[in-house]
């Protein structure tokens, strides 16, 4: 651009010259045009100059934004990262700390059978030294005064005396460790007969309960009965099983009984399969029934899944699915068919799937436990599309290890996003007999 530029004096010193020419007459019309022409020429090849140097320009421009984008994105890499490696930081401490305390526990019990052990053996050297005594008294005895027979007599018994006191004190230890035990036993005797008088009691109770609220059959159908009046914690005895309690709640579809219930992360949801077999948390609040009562339920007839979840923006959605679930030789395994809402399906698929939890791992992915992985237990497939028993995460929960173990359901919202609440329950389908 530089050199077309410079092009430009040239022709203007060139007019300015023929215009004196023109002056004095001497400077014809022809020679006027071409002058014209050679001015376009130079302002046509700087034009052209100009054009190249713009596109150039945009080009190096371009350059420096895509530049920019790369290390915008690099750095938004880097913060994810940087986040997830202080929260890891922030369990590590916690780990920490628990490890310093089991630690200084371990120390100071370390220390007390160390002073227990250093005052058995000071009586021990006192006892020695009172032995000692009392040979040397013997001696003196027995050398003024005492014939041989009552001198090896007398030997005899020191030596005997010597044992005995080399072995009374770890005596009089095993002795205390044995009455140690027997009062342990004793106690733990005590505790199983109280807590066998309390569930007598309680079952009782429940069927005092069953009896006042299920005055015909004894199967879930007087839930329409027992639910009638209000939503609440019941007693039911299905299939003649020992009666539980559960909270039964109204529908304009009649009563159902809430299996699961999700809402505030009051109660760990990573529990093994004994705790998911029995049932755990508040029928009020958090919790999971159990997998030995909902097969009791369930295995009365054909009976309807529905799922209520709702996610940090108070929108809610739900699914029926036509439910079946196997007994405990099947590992509860789950059968489904989709029947209606406006949620995605992500469990129809999920045929004879066993339940499966961190430490019984009854999944179909053959490398993997998948809920050790993702947390919780549930019928995971091989870790399919949905897990409403994980960890419950706060919407600003931050580190893709940890938003992988939340409560999800992938066709809604995707795995990393954690739900606010769910809710499960059953009821009988209208073909329920």
């Amino acid at each position: 651009a530089i050199v077309y530029i410079g092009s430009l004096p040239n022709c203007l010193d060139i007019l300015a010259k023929r215009e004196r020419e023109g002056g004095t007459g001497k400077l014809s019309r022809f020679a006027m045009l071409d002058d014209v022409r050679l001015l376009a020429n130079g302002l046509l090849q700087l034009g052209q100059s100009l054009k190249d140097f713009v596109t150039k320009t945009k080009g190096q421009i371009n350059d420096i934004f895509q530049k920019l984008n790369i290390f915008d994105h690099s750095f938004n890499q880097l913060s994810e990262v940087t986040n997830e490696i202080k929260e890891e930081e922030r369990e590590l401490k916690k780990t920490t700390n628990f490890l310093k305390t089991n630690n200084e526990e371990i120390r100071n019990l370390s220390l007390e059978i160390n002073s227990k052990i250093n005052s058995i053996m000071q009586e021990r050297v006192q006892l020695h030294s009172q032995v000692g005594g009392l040979e040397e008294k013997l001696k003196g005895i027995s050398e003024s005064m005492m014939p041989v027979e009552q001198l090896k007599e007398i030997t005899t018994l020191k030596v005997r005396l010597s044992i005995i006191m080399l072995i009374a004190p770890q005596k009089t230890i095993t002795d205390l460790l044995k009455a140690v035990r027997g009062q342990n036993e004793q106690l733990n005797h005590q505790k199983s007969k109280i807590k066998s008088l309390e569930e007598k009691v309680n079952q009782l109770i429940l069927h005092k309960e069953a009896r006042r609220y299920q005055p015909s059959k004894l199967h879930l159908s007087p839930l329409k009965g027992s639910c009638q009046r209000e939503s609440g914690v019941y007693p039911i005895k299905p299939n003649q099983s020992e009666p539980f309690n559960v909270f039964c709640e109204m529908t304009s579809d009649g009563g159902a009984v809430v299996i699961q219930r999700r809402e505030d992360g009051s109660v760990d949801f990573d529990q093994e399969w004994d705790k998911y077999e029995k049932g755990f948390g508040n029928l009020e609040k958090e919790f999971w029934l159990g997998l030995e009562k909902i097969y009791s339920i369930a295995n009365q007839g054909e009976h309807i899944m529905h799922l209520e979840l709702e996610d940090w923006r108070h929108e809610k959605r739900f699914i029926e699915y036509l439910f079946k679930l196997d007994g405990p030789s099947s590992k509860y395994s789950l059968h489904l068919s989709h029947l209606t809402g406006n949620l995605p399906d992500a469990m129809s698929n999920h045929t004879a799937t066993k339940f499966s939890t961190k430490d019984q791992d009854n999944d179909k992915h053959e490398e993997s436990n998948c809920a050790r992985i993702y947390s919780g237990g549930w019928w995971f497939d091989a870790c399919g599309e949905s897990n409403l028993n994980g960890k419950y995460l706060w919407q600003k929960s931050r580190g893709r290890n940890m938003k992988k173990k939340g409560i999800y359901w992938k066709p809604g919202r995707g795995g990393s996003y954690s739900l606010k609440f769910t809710k499960i329950t059953i009821r009988p389908s209208p073909h329920f007999h």
